[in-house]
């Protein structure tokens, strides 16, 4: 295709004024990534000036005593729990004993024959029983969540005290 000498010299010029255009674009994004790279670098620095130890301070302020009023809690209920379900599973047994006594049910039988004749049907595990096995699996999963808290590692609890050292990150100029 054979073109004009005007239209070659246009498009000459069109395609000088569009590599002029280009190059003023590569520019921008030079300088736009510069831009972009000095906010991310300002960003990290006020990040650690500023908004970490802030963080650090309410998270001292606030969560940490109520992790320490829940863990004491903790403490206390799994004590408290495990003294009633003890003394309660000791209650129940003792009565256990004591109605399996020999003398216990002579003088059950003096006083009324047909209540004797109901205690001496009940030789299977009754509610009682289902009873104690439960408050013992209770007392038993308290104690264990007592030692859990007591020995567990509290390292995953707390923010790291290092920081990353300021001459770690690149600095650029614009």
């Amino acid at each position: 295709m054979s073109l004009s000498r005007k239209r070659r010299k246009e498009l000459k010029r069109l395609r000088s004024t569009a590599e002029e255009l280009w190059g003023s674009q590569q520019q921008v994004l030079e300088h736009a990534n510069a831009v972009a790279r000095e906010a991310s670098r300002q960003l990290g620095q006020l990040t650690r000036e500023e908004v970490v130890p802030r963080v650090r301070t309410s998270f001292d302020s606030y969560v940490r005593p109520t992790v320490d009023q829940a863990r004491s809690l903790a403490k206390s209920a799994g004590g408290t729990v495990e003294r009633s379900v003890g003394t309660a599973l000791g209650s129940v047994l003792s009565i256990g004993d004591i109605a399996n006594d020999a003398r216990v049910r002579r003088a059950v039988e003096r006083i009324s024959p047909r209540a004797a004749a109901v205690v001496k049907q009940n030789k299977g595990p009754g509610a009682g029983t289902y009873f104690a096995i439960g408050a013992a699996v209770v007392a038993a999963a308290g104690v264990a969540y007592a030692v859990w808290q007591t020995f567990r590692a509290d390292d995953e609890l707390w923010v790291a005290d290092d920081e990353p050292s300021p001459s770690a990150t690149p600095t650029t100029t614009i």
